[in-house]
């Protein structure tokens, strides 16, 4: 029996994919797996007992990967899953920044007790609200991740000449892309071209204030900015001093910050990008599986702190084990089935960054015996045997 552990209200269906080997809730103790999807986990102290954290959603500001990685706990997150919330949410900011619609919808309001009048007032005042189609204009996606090619693809074809910006480029979105989309490798080629510019990128330190007073004054006059990451991507001071000067014409964010909340030309959507019943079933689906895969199995699927290992079954045991990334490691680990007469069947080993991750499947041995043998290793951080 293996015990998952919820942190927030995850969706039923998303649940249901765990079969009846599985106990799952929010008062669960010495969880063999967690499911997140916004509760900040930063101050949490993790069970030894512990194997991985699934993050319902892309972002995994809220789960500290590093003490994560530390304690050999993978941590998952379910790239893709909401993509299509979040473009549909992109498209209609899109719109929005262009045709002044919320503006004139709270002006409208304005004159409910007009009467017969407000026909003609509608006709008299609707100039104000005036805006450009976006058919034909320029889009700059900046990251061409699951959500950046479905917004690039979308929005040609709407009739927008996009441009796509990504120096980490996968061979997926690659295929993914429209071939109508004109792959830069030059963000500056974004920012001089291009009536509207979306970012699709993860908060990094190199990525933060992406959008600052120096990006914006390479942009055209009267520009307009998507913001459907992350709210410290956009510098919220540049950001304000160029709509105030009439640099940007329109900010969208479903970021709000303090300092954006109230200004002129900012449109804030609180945070509901992926706020779809479609997307958080998909997220919690996606997010079960991996667990389920990754604690079953050993396979490691879309994890940020790990490398993708998959092998197929062999041999009677499979024995994990998440190391150092340093020489001779994997010699060591080795020489200790050598030593003990033991057949490896079949092996795969991988690294990212710091850390490891090796699969092995070897033949009938005393594997407890030989995996406190391979703990004892200096640099090994966790072993289990399946």
């Amino acid at each position: 029996m293996f015990k998952i552990k919820t942190y927030n209200k995850i969706s039923k269906s998303g649940l249901e994919v765990f079969d009846d080997k599985y106990t799952i809730g929010d008062e669960v103790d010495n969880a063999d797996g967690a499911i997140v999807r916004s509760a900040a986990l930063h101050d949490e102290v993790f069970p030894e007992s512990l194997q991985a954290i699934a993050r319902a959603g892309a972002g995994t500001n809220n789960i500290p990967i590093d003490k994560c990685s530390e304690q050999g706990v993978v941590v998952f997150n379910t790239p893709g899953a909401n993509a299509n919330a979040v473009k549909e949410l992109v498209i209609a900011g899109l719109l929005i920044s262009s045709r002044r619609v919320i503006s004139g919808i709270e002006w409208a309001k304005t004159l409910k007790g007009e009467g017969d009048a407000v026909g003609k007032l509608v006709e008299k005042g609707k100039g104000a609200f005036a805006g450009p189609e976006i058919k034909g204009k320029k889009l700059g996606v900046i990251g061409l991740g699951a959500i950046g090619v479905m917004v690039a693809n979308a929005a040609n074809h709407l009739g927008m000449t996009v441009y796509g910006y990504d120096p980490y480029l996968s061979v997926k979105s690659a295929w993914n892309l429209n071939h109508n989309a004109v792959y830069i490798n030059d963000i500056n080629e974004i920012f001089a071209n291009c009536d509207y510019i979306t970012i699709h990128v993860p908060l990094t330190d190199s990525t933060k204030n992406l959008i600052n007073a120096d990006t914006i004054a390479k942009m055209k006059d009267g520009v307009r900015i998507l913001n459907f990451s992350r709210a410290a991507l956009v510098n919220d001071a540049a950001i304000k001093v160029a709509l105030e000067s009439g640099k940007v014409a329109s900010y969208v964010t479903d970021f709000p910050t303090d300092d954006v909340l109230g200004v002129d030309g900012v449109i804030a959507i609180p945070h509901l990008g992926a706020s779809t019943p479609e997307s958080e079933d998909n997220c919690a689906s996606m997010a079960a599986k991996e667990l389920m895969d990754y604690i079953e199995n050993g396979n490691i699927v879309n994890s940020v702190n790990l490398p993708e290992v998959t092998m197929p079954r062999s041999g009677e045991h499979r024995i994990c084990v998440i190391h150092k990334n340093i020489p001779n490691m994997l010699t060591k680990i080795t020489g200790i089935f050598a030593d003990d007469g033991v057949n490896i069947e079949n092996l795969l080993n991988k690294s990212r960054g710091d850390y490891a991750y090796t699969m092995l499947d070897i033949g009938a041995a005393d594997v407890a015996a030989v995996a406190d043998e391979i703990k004892a290793i200096e640099g090994v951080i966790k072993v289990r045997i399946i």
